[in-house]
């Protein structure tokens, strides 16, 4: 089975090619970093209207580097939530049509599901085995830009989720951190490269705690304390402590999400944890869990952590097998969570 994956919940419009077996035949992503770093984050009109330009081409890109044709595809998957309306929109109605012009089913896909699934990709670049059915069940940190929820995946498409942020996703956090200190969009790559010669223990942020719900995350206190912090500083000792002070922010970041996450592994004994989602490519965080040692600690290649297409195929794989496939009248979900899409929902 070959499916086309068609991803556009934000700003990067992705279209892929992916088999049955996870091997990932194509993937191609169009970015719109250059059109929303001036205002510092991403608006969402330019988003949908930049989806509009570039997704056609962008499919017909992944279908020419898989040396396929639309009519070589079982199936369209797509990425209907959660996400940017506008964004969606695009993708799922491109989807629909492509669907109903070729007679190939339409599966819809949870952009969070797909991020889980990207751990089970693969391509003939990768020199690490990716993961398969035989790790499940599985612990999944998700954490991205706007999502940090840890999630238990005790058998194929079923989704549990043990706690998640009340506030700031840690992406979120650490983009905005950046954005009051004047360093760029995204902020998360600008933080890691300064705070690499940094030292992390130069000051200890606070951390929020919740004693009844041990998994779920907070995150918007923590950069209040930071911003807070970085007042708080002469001028001349910011610049010089600059890397020090991002460093211990990172760490405060990175601490909260590898603590749960080796928590609730040590709780609940899966077979391996995935870090899956744009965050996962942080690599203070990926020291931090490399010190697990009661747990298999997997993260995707770098190119499959971000947004792409290859995970929402793959997803869309893993549903049609089970017979889902969607209506030409399928809508967007902006909000959708991934427990919503559970079979045991």
């Amino acid at each position: 089975m070959r499916l086309l994956g068609i991803e556009t919940s934000c700003d990067d419009t992705a279209a892929a090619v992916v088999d049955d077996s996870g091997f990932v035949w194509s993937s191609v992503i169009s970015s719109q970093q250059s059109f929303h770093t001036k205002y510092q984050g991403v608006v969402p009109e330019i988003a949908s209207r930049r989806h509009t330009a570039t997704v056609i081409a962008t499919i017909d890109e992944a279908l020419l580097l898989a040396h396929m044709r639309i009519h070589d595809i079982d199936g369209i998957a797509v990425t209907y939530g959660p996400g940017l309306v506008g964004s969606l929109l695009v993708g799922v109605e491109t989807a629909k049509a492509l669907s109903y012009a070729s007679g190939r089913r339409l599966i819809p896909v949870n952009h969070l599901e797909g991020h889980i699934m990207a751990s089970f990709l693969r391509d003939a670049d990768m020199t690490e085995n990716q993961l398969t059915g035989d790790d499940l069940p599985l612990l999944a940190l998700v954490v991205s830009g706007g999502h940090t929820e840890l999630v238990y995946v005790d058998q194929w498409l079923h989704y549990r989720v043990l706690g998640a942020t009340r506030d700031d996703a840690a992406g979120e956090t650490l983009d905005k951190f950046a954005k009051y200190l004047g360093l760029g969009y995204p902020g998360g790559p600008i933080l890691q490269r300064i705070g690499a010669t940094g030292d992390s223990a130069y000051h200890t942020f606070p951390r929020v705690t919740f004693s009844k719900t041990g998994y779920e995350f907070s995150f918007s206190g923590l950069k209040t304390a930071g911003i807070n912090y970085v007042k708080s500083l002469e001028k001349d000792e910011l610049e010089h402590h600059l890397a020090d002070v991002v460093a211990s922010f990172e760490a405060a970041v990175v601490n909260e999400l590898v603590g749960k996450s080796l928590r609730a592994a040590q709780e609940l004994h899966p077979k391996a944890l995935a870090v899956v989602g744009g965050v996962a490519a942080n690599e203070r965080l990926r020291k931090g869990f490399r010190k697990a040692t009661n747990v298999r600690v997997y993260f995707p290649p770098m190119k499959y952590c971000t947004d792409n297409a290859a995970m929402i195929a793959y997803a869309g794989i893993r549903r049609s097998m089970v017979g889902i496939c969607a209506p030409l009248d399928l809508d967007v979900r902006s909000s959708l969570t991934v427990e919503e899409s559970s079979l045991d929902a």
